[in-house]
């Protein structure tokens, strides 16, 4: 599989990396933990190198099965993880109300570097390894100076718990602030056909100034793999449900829109879900797409995607369309 170097870092992706929030089970219905190993197994099978994860998803149950999921296979994959989310004390900028083991839980946004070590030190444990390829901040903590916590990251690059630094859901200035103080290998924004903001002002910083960027949600959390309808229930606590892509009527438009792309995928004998990751990574600047699988037959389709070359003529005409296209706006 085609691999991408992050930036100015000495860290490379594969084009499909694969996304560990789903199998966390919080925020999803719950997942399988079989499944969820045999599916992380599936990807590395197939070329996947990376594996991207974070504390919060499942509060550190998905950092755990990914450990169990590579064990003895370490030196084939990098970890990319985050931290900066914390439901263990109350300090930071409050964020949201979250559920674990059935009660609700106050998660704030904790960039201090007090927090970044001790929770570098955590990830570690819980992924069994003595050292994080990529580790990220999750959310900007507007409570804390973006330079203390760069300087926290070049602390552990320093000591060598980390490879490179990486932010997730930062903006282009704040990159800008923390690259002062560290090298800044890559963001995580969303991105996918549905959900282009970052086109406007992140993505030509990070083409300008090589910073990597691996793209979350690239099928907008399953709407864009064309499998939904206008009537399907989620499972108790998925939050999809209350996301406005995954109202009645916008699932409606854009089972409509992907109905258009539906030649091209047969010409390449793909499925909508594949095309729509094709055309993602065709995308100038982006590094690589984050795609999550709940087993591993799903995880063997998201990486076959990267097989499928489309021609210059095919990515303008899908964009054609999609410039037509009324968009939402979401996070995470």
């Amino acid at each position: 599989m085609e691999r991408r170097q992050l930036g100015n870092s000495k860290i490379d992706a594969t084009v499909i990396t694969f996304g560990a929030w789903a199998i966390g089970g919080s925020m999803w219905g719950g997942s399988d933990d079989k499944e969820a190993i045999e599916a992380i197994q599936a990807s590395i099978e197939v070329g996947v190198n990376c594996i991207d994860t974070a504390p919060i998803y499942g509060f550190g149950k998905s950092e755990e099965l990914v450990a169990a999921a590579i064990a003895g296979k370490r030196d084939k994959v990098r970890i990319f993880t985050k931290f900066g989310l914390v439901w263990d004390k109350e300090e930071g900028e409050y964020f949201f109300d979250g559920e674990k083991d059935g009660k609700t839980v106050k998660i704030f946004k904790n960039a201090r570097k007090s927090n970044i070590i001790k929770e570098c030190e955590d990830s570690l444990r819980r992924l069994k390894t003595d050292y994080i390829d990529l580790y990220q901040c999750h959310w900007r903590d507007l409570t804390t100076p973006v330079e203390e916590t760069a300087d926290a990251l070049a602390q552990l690059i320093k000591e060598g718990k980390i490879l490179a630094a990486g932010v997730s859901n930062f903006t282009a200035a704040d990159i800008e602030t923390a690259s002062k103080n560290v090298l800044i290998a890559s963001d995580q924004p969303p991105y996918s056909m549905v959900l282009r903001d970052i086109e406007k002002e992140l993505l030509p910083y990070c083409r300008k100034n090589n910073v990597g960027l691996i793209v979350y949600s690239p099928l907008q959390r399953g709407l864009l793999t064309g499998k939904f309808r206008a009537d399907h229930k989620f499972a108790r606590g998925d939050h999809r449900a209350s996301q406005p892509h995954f109202q009645p009527e916008f699932i409606t438009r854009t089972n409509e829109l992907l109905n258009k792309f539906k030649p091209i995928a047969e010409k390449h004998k793909a499925t909508i879900g594949q095309l729509v990751l094709a055309w993602t990574i065709a995308q100038p600047g982006i590094t690589a797409a984050l795609v999550g699988a709940r087993n591993a037959a799903q995880a063997h389709e998201n990486a076959v995607a990267a097989n499928i070359k489309l021609s210059d003529s095919e990515v303008k005409e899908m964009t054609s369309l999609l410039d037509s296209f009324q968009y939402q706006s979401s996070s995470r």
